[in-house]
């Protein structure tokens, strides 16, 4: 689960986020401590601990002194929208360089979307309509 290419801290913190976008974190849950992110993972307490402190203060987690970490309200929507604009900066906006350099038009892109997102996932899906 730990990837070499990227601090570790760093992997933490987007472990926490991933469990809160996908819902098994839901805002005003209590988030895992450091001590069990450092069991768990098998790190040092201090490197969860910054992973979490970067989350805490994103505006993502809120200390409760003496209780816990907990899942701010709004935080899920607010880290899809960040991840929505790092999905654009990092992939759409290179495709629609390059579909420009090939001549393609937006509805020809669109096209050719449409057409694999058919070939890689079976039936209809609400997220292949949009």
């Amino acid at each position: 689960m730990i990837d070499d290419g990227k601090p570790i801290f760093v992997q933490i913190a987007e472990m926490v986020e991933d469990s809160i976008v996908d819902g098994s974190l839901p805002e005003g849950s209590q988030a895992p401590s450091t001590n069990e992110l450092a069991a768990f993972h098998r790190i040092n307490p201090a490197t969860a601990a910054k992973g979490v402190n970067m989350l805490v203060d994103k505006g993502v987690l809120l200390k409760r002194r003496g209780v816990g970490m907990f899942v701010a309200e709004g935080a899920r929507d607010a880290l899809l929208t960040e991840r929505r604009t790092a999905f654009a900066d990092r992939f759409i906006g290179p495709l629609l360089a390059e579909a420009d350099k090939l001549g393609l038009t937006a509805a020809d892109v669109a096209a050719l979307i449409r057409s694999r997102a058919g070939e890689s996932i079976s039936g209809t899906d609400e997220r292949t309509t949009r």
